[in-house]
């Protein structure tokens, strides 16, 4: 999957679907959309802070809230792919490793054929849309 199918599906088809799998390719490729955005608003949030604080911050809160679902959802979804419920993501608060632990799965190949949470990402059926 590519960096605009990977925004396509996490923002479009899938934006608050918990049930299925997202290959490492689409949960990457939203992470760096992710990042990317953020640092856009920040800085329009910032620009418009100077202008009224209260403008600047809106911008802010509406665009991270508006990021907030699809990411936990392509998270929860990737954790799928790696055969693990969706709970695991609160391994994420366990002091220094939990993040590494986390790490580690999502870059970590995805169980291959169809597994508890769905058909394979990369499948033969699939392959055109997920690689």
């Amino acid at each position: 999957m590519d960096f605009g199918g990977a925004v396509r599906v996490c923002l479009q088809e899938k934006y608050a679907k918990f049930d299925g799998r997202a290959s490492r390719s689409e949960y990457w490729w939203f992470r760096l959309a992710v990042l990317i955005a953020v640092v856009v608003i920040e800085i329009v949030g910032g620009v418009l802070g100077h202008v009224s604080s209260i403008l600047g911050g809106l911008i802010v809160a509406v665009g991270i809230l508006a990021l907030i679902v699809p990411d936990v959802c392509v998270t929860v979804r990737r954790l799928h792919d790696t055969n693990r419920s969706g709970w695991f993501f609160w391994v994420a608060l366990i002091p220094f490793v939990g993040g590494i632990i986390l790490l580690i799965w999502f870059c970590s190949q995805g169980t291959s054929g169809p597994n508890k949470y769905g058909d394979d990402p990369l499948a033969e059926g699939l392959a055109e849309t997920f690689r």
